[in-house]
């Protein structure tokens, strides 16, 4: 069973800032500075020279540094970029001539050699310590959502729909790779898909209308869920706390790698020179020095920011939320009020066979309203009830039409002498050419729903025939239900075809005086408020 997200909240940008004073982080060595500086000199150098030699005048400095990007997640994808930039500068097949050609060895380039193996193997490490957070953050969202979804074939066919999805991904990025792209290209394509995914969520949390409905009712996607999705990357939005808390020593590593990757570019360029031989040593031992203390401080504060991330909600209280901004979420149900002895109606028109009807409501904390939906034909006005009149607390369910028409969703407050009550309530109807992929690819479960449904169905109306009337008029139960309206397909289709009252079988008769003396309400007479 999906855990519960009754009373939770996405997370604010508040309340991440009250959490995030809790985990301050150590600020990137002074070494990171200093060495950075250093680089930055020799590569002002080495570009000179450069120029010198070709008798240019474009500045390749310029052109090879970056400026880090905003997004936490997008600095950790261009480090790996520029990791991969650097891991194959120091691969034998683009070492300068005078280092691959070298028909005897010297101390320098003995030595030379082994840094370049060692910094290979420092630059690799960062690279799979980056890939590494990134997996377990995914697998840290996918496990937060997935405990929210139904643990039914709706969940399962959302996790295959995902697999799917990146496996096509990673096909492409093969493909890519295939037809000779460069490391650039590579991430640009891998980015273009982050974007992808995070757009696809945006679209998803920002559904409305009959999308939305199809979503949550037929994919079991809780609104809470929606609501975090659309919001997380807003502007201004929770992850702009996490950018300005976390953001500034992640940026700073951001430039400091893609030196390191300018610098030796401009050195490998400049190698041959005399000049620039002449500071082989001291380039070695500043491009060491520099690739240590960037792994280090890197795999620092993936730890870091690894343990914050795991120890901060998704999820919060409403009265948490409302403790920390000082005012109530705001909730996407409609709400009236039903004065006593009144009741209020909502008409779904439907106009093919196949859509879904769906709903949700809720009323005051221990008060109840009485809940019932009927079909109504669009030509003939006659009206059919779809739904057992019962009261409810709360309730939620959806069915599948078999004819077009109108089905009105009816709250009936008329038993009440003396109170008027709240509804929030939400209602739609989807249309069958938004269900029918969902159901192609569904089918069998579908099936195996409505058999057993349908069993149900006739068990629930055989009790109602026979058992009696409790005490309370009626009073069903006023704990939260969904229902299915497989059970009440054999109604639905009399409604369709143009039967009159009089044709209904004994139980349907039985069922409607039931509903009638049971909450005063007609079927065939209903007044709106």
């Amino acid at each position: 069973m999906a855990a519960s997200t009754a009373g939770l909240v996405p997370i604010t940008r508040g309340y991440l800032a009250k959490f995030y004073d809790r985990y301050p982080f150590e600020p990137i060595s002074a070494e990171v500075g200093r060495l950075r500086d250093r680089l930055h000199v020799m590569c002002d150098r080495y570009d000179a020279l450069r120029r010198r030699i070709a008798g240019e005048d474009d500045h390749l400095v310029q052109k090879l540094l970056i400026r880090p990007p905003r997004k936490i997640d997008e600095n950790l994808w261009r480090q790996r970029e520029q990791i991969e930039e650097i891991v194959n500068l120091l691969d034998a097949k683009n070492l300068p001539c005078a280092l691959r050609d070298s028909g005897q060895e010297s101390v320098t380039s003995t030595k030379l050699a082994q840094e370049r193996e060692r910094m290979k193997d420092v630059m690799l490490c960062s690279l799979n310590n980056i890939i590494s957070f990134q997996a377990a953050s995914q697998r840290k969202i996918a496990d937060m959502v997935f405990t929210y979804l139904p643990k039914d074939f709706r969940g399962t066919l959302i996790r295959q729909q995902r697999e799917r999805s990146e496996r096509r991904r990673e096909a492409e990025v093969e493909a890519l790779i295939a037809s000779g792209a460069s490391i650039r290209e590579r991430y640009q394509l891998l980015w273009n898909q982050q974007m992808d995914r995070r757009r696809t969520l945006a679209q998803l949390g920002s559904a409305t209308g009959v999308f939305k409905a199809l979503v949550k009712y037929l994919g079991g996607v809780p609104q809470v869920l929606l609501d975090f999705v659309r919001q997380i990357n807003d502007h201004n939005g929770p992850m702009e706390e996490q950018r300005d808390r976390y953001g500034p020593p992640l940026y700073e590593l951001t430039a400091f790698l893609n030196q390191i990757f300018v610098f030796l570019s401009l050195w490998w360029k400049t190698f041959e020179d005399a000049e620039a031989s002449g500071r082989t040593a001291e380039s070695l031992e500043l491009l060491t020095a520099s690739a240590t203390i960037y792994s280090a401080e890197l795999k620092r504060f993936l730890h870091f920011i690894g343990e914050v991330f795991d120890k901060s909600p998704f999820l919060i209280s409403a009265e948490e939320a409302i403790e920390v901004q000082g005012a109530a979420p705001v909730e996407e149900f409609k709400t009236v009020v039903i004065a006593r002895g009144d009741n209020f109606k909502v008409d779904l028109v439907v106009e093919a066979e196949g859509s879904m009807v769906a709903w949700e409501f809720r009323t005051d904390a221990g008060k109840d309203l009485g809940f019932t939906v009927e079909f109504v034909d669009m030509v003939s006005g006659m009206k059919m009830p779809i739904l057992p009149y019962q009261r409810y607390e709360a309730h939620q369910g959806h069915f599948y039409t078999t004819g077009s028409g109108s089905y009105r969703l009816v709250w009936d407050n008329s038993y009440s002498t003396f109170y008027g009550k709240s509804l929030r309530y939400k209602a739609d109807a989807v249309p069958p050419m938004l269900l029918q992929s969902t159901k192609s690819s569904t089918g069998r479960s579908n099936s195996e729903r409505q058999t057993k449904g349908e069993g149900e169905g006739e068990g629930e109306e055989e009790q109602e025939e026979d058992g009696a009337v409790g005490e309370e008029g009626g009073k069903g139960n006023t704990s939260q239900t969904s229902t299915s309206a497989r059970v009440v397909a054999p109604v639905t289709a009399a409604a369709s075809s143009g039967l009159s009252s009089d044709v209904h079988t004994e139980r349907e008769r039985e069922r409607e005086r039931g509903c009638q003396w049971r909450g005063g309400y007609r079927p065939d007479s209903v007044e709106g408020v």
